[in-house]
């Protein structure tokens, strides 16, 4: 019987969940006003009043979650009369959750509802941001393989490609790179580029791009003018960073990039077996 409550109400908050033109979900405030339980939308009011708040306690914009609208109603006889509404984010529906009366059943469903809903869109967001940081790993191991293969075809030397690229380091961190591996708390023996932010990732790509591109227009034929190149790029690059208020050497490195990608196949590999497992997560 419990199982058959759960699954009523479950549907009833989907069944009313509507989209913007932008695939932007949300719900009408004279909706959730009955699907909670309120017979007055003056309670109600007061309830949204104060979920507005905790909104901006929490650091939200209260606009962002929460955007008046008018709804046409009919009055009879055909005519019709604008009232007010407001349509609201799955965050705004968590908020007015938990400033409801918990003992009513449907708002202590509520509760539990939007916080699981929210949690798993946090857990969504954080997947893309890690999927997005491998890609952009994967993205710099390429382009620095392609740098090492124009420095041994244009001087020769397999070994420039290392000195080459800890020059770089150098440039963009204003510390050499086993600076940064101390600074980090890393083993000298593991790539520094395994613990970097994404946007140092991308940023050390960007410069090595560069010099891809000028060794190669250029035709560059020793390592200590593709170093000068290098270190020029990688300057320019941090020059961009600091001038945003980003300070490379200050940023805080981040998980094993190794644990991240082993992590996400593994759940890609959970979602193929058994799909309906992380709906019940």
């Amino acid at each position: 019987m419990k199982n058959e409550i759960i699954h009523t109400l479950t549907n009833n908050f989907e069944s009313h969940a509507n989209q913007t033109e932008e695939g932007i979900e949300f719900w009408l405030a004279r909706d959730l006003q009955h699907l909670l339980g309120y017979t007055k939308w003056d309670n109600f009011v007061s309830v949204i009043s104060k979920a507005k708040s905790a909104c901006e306690i929490s650091g939200e914009s209260i606009e962002d979650h929460f955007a008046d609208v008018g709804k046409m109603v009919s009055i009879g006889s055909g005519a019709e009369k604008e009232i007010q509404d407001i349509m609201l984010t799955r965050y705004a529906c968590y908020l007015i959750a938990q400033n409801g009366d918990s003992r009513k059943e449907s708002i202590a469903f509520a509760q539990r509802y939007f916080a699981i809903q929210t949690r798993k869109a946090e857990l969504i967001e954080q997947k893309i941001l890690e999927y997005e940081r491998v890609q952009a790993r994967n993205k710099l191991k390429v382009t620095e393989k392609e740098l090492s293969q124009v420095i041994f075809e244009q001087t020769g030397g397999n070994q420039n490609f290392a000195l080459i690229r800890s020059k770089g380091d150098a440039a963009l961190f204003n510390r050499t790179t086993q600076q940064m591996k101390v600074k980090w708390g890393l083993a000298s023996t593991k790539p520094l580029a395994d613990h970097m932010p994404t946007i140092l990732l991308k940023a050390k790509d960007f410069a090595t791009e560069i010099t891809i591109f000028n060794a190669k227009q250029h035709k560059m034929k020793s390592e200590n003018q593709i170093s000068k190149e290098h270190i020029t790029n990688n300057k320019s690059v941090r020059s961009t960073l600091l001038s945003r208020g980003i300070v490379p050497e200050n940023l805080a490195p981040e998980e094993d990039i190794s644990k991240i990608e082993r992590r996400l196949v593994s759940d890609e590999k959970k979602a193929l077996k058994n799909p309906d497992k992380l709906n019940e997560k």
